[in-house]
């Protein structure tokens, strides 16, 4: 992964963790993360909602939906 998009991950990452404390449904954290991932000019990625036991080797990037779901981000 380049640099520039692992640190913009990393980022919006961050941001999401701070945001953790208050639960939110998948559908408006993805619209979140998306629009930061957007305005940084990163292109060509999924954020995906996965049940938190299905995630696998993913990069989680986000809990959502009271925790039982994680947002995952993959380049495509």
């Amino acid at each position: 992964m380049p640099t520039r998009a692992l640190l913009l991950l990393s980022t919006t990452l961050l941001l999401t963790q701070a945001a953790h404390a208050a639960p939110k449904p998948c559908d408006e954290l993805k619209a979140e993360i998306a629009a930061k991932l957007d305005e940084k000019g990163v292109k060509g990625y999924e954020i995906t909602a996965v049940d938190t036991d299905k995630v696998g080797d993913a990069k989680v990037i986000g809990s959502c939906d009271g925790g039982s779901k994680k947002l995952t981000y993959v380049r495509k």
